[in-house]
């Protein structure tokens, strides 16, 4: 007669639970602040916030020097015995322009998808401004990594076209809280070149040449070689394009009939109550200008320089 096999039954408790008291099992769940190396610390791949030594960051400097670092940075352990910065990048930042070689960090086990969205979410909540570039590529982040996890805007965002109704109830639409017609419109922001996507921050930025949210949106459609094109054009006029003249030269695209001399045609085109501008090519200005003045002082820096230098016009005719 065969021994009959005997049944193994589950345990939802280790043996070691036996040897240790409810503080220490409840201490192995607590999240632990530890004491990292600077040096060790690598910042999260396309990071898409813009790390900027500005005034903000000065006073996080100061703050930071008075009382210390009162919320540590969130990391998570990479396969090198290195890390990667989750959220904390500029006060990582702040850090090294004080001189400190170690950072109070919570090292948390996460995958790909959870740091992209803590990342994200932790930057859009921390920072007053952010340029439309920023949000930009951090919707993209977010969405690709809640479409990772299941959670799709069951939409095509890569060739939607502005204004094509989605659901409304889109969990990154309700997390991040824009529409989810103005998160496409951001989302389509990564598609321009280099050159393009910085005058969608100008626009916020109030720098010209700036180009708003919408012909943006537009030109994004447009191939490489096209946008190129553009970014010729507005260089040398320093004009750049309406919605109207956007969906122009986007309608040519798609008719596979846009070239260069059809895309000056349209954006030669008067506008509508244009007020003519004084223009000076940016290469040109940025010669005579400091080395490190900001770009939002530029404007104010120029006329104060006007104004000086008209004033020693006039008190040397005097003197004559």
């Amino acid at each position: 007669m065969s021994e009959k096999k005997k049944q193994e039954i589950p345990m939802s408790f280790e043996i070691d639970d036996f040897f240790s008291t409810q503080d220490e099992r409840d201490d192995k769940t607590k999240e632990k602040i530890e004491e990292i190396d600077i040096s060790l610390i690598d910042n999260f791949e396309k990071h898409p916030f813009k790390v900027v030594e500005n005034d903000e960051l000065k006073l996080l400097q100061e703050s930071i020097k008075a009382n210390g670092l009162l919320s540590p940075t969130i990391v998570r352990k990479k396969d090198n015995n290195r890390y990667e910065m989750v959220s904390g990048h500029r006060r990582k930042r702040a850090c090294q322009l004080l001189g400190y070689e170690k950072i109070p960090c919570v090292v948390k086990d996460l995958t790909d998808d959870e740091a992209t969205i803590i990342m994200v979410d932790s930057n859009l909540q921390q920072r007053q401004k952010l340029l439309p570039s920023e949000k930009a590529f951090a919707y993209k982040m977010k969405y690709e990594a809640i479409k990772h996890q299941g959670t799709s805007l069951q939409q095509n965002i890569t060739s939607c076209p502005v204004g094509t109704k989605i659901r409304s109830d889109n969990l990154l639409a309700e997390e991040v809280g824009e529409s989810a017609r103005q998160i496409q419109r951001y989302i389509r922001l990564t598609y321009l070149i280099p050159e393009l996507l910085v005058m969608a921050d100008n626009n916020e930025l109030k720098i010209e040449p700036s180009m708003a949210l919408r012909p943006a949106v537009e030109i994004s459609y447009l191939n490489e070689k096209e946008q190129q094109l553009l970014s010729k054009y507005i260089e040398m006029n320093l004009v750049t394009p309406t919605v109207s003249q956007a969906q122009d030269i986007k309608k040519l695209s798609e008719e596979g009939k846009l070239n260069e001399i059809l895309l000056n045609e349209i954006m030669d085109k008067e506008k509508p109550n244009q007020v003519p501008n004084f223009k000076i090519q940016e290469s040109k200005l940025f010669n005579v200008l400091p080395k490190n003045i900001e770009r939002e002082k530029i404007e104010d820096f120029v006329l104060k320089a006007c104004s000086y230098y008209s004033k020693h016009l006039k008190q040397r005719n005097i003197e004559r």
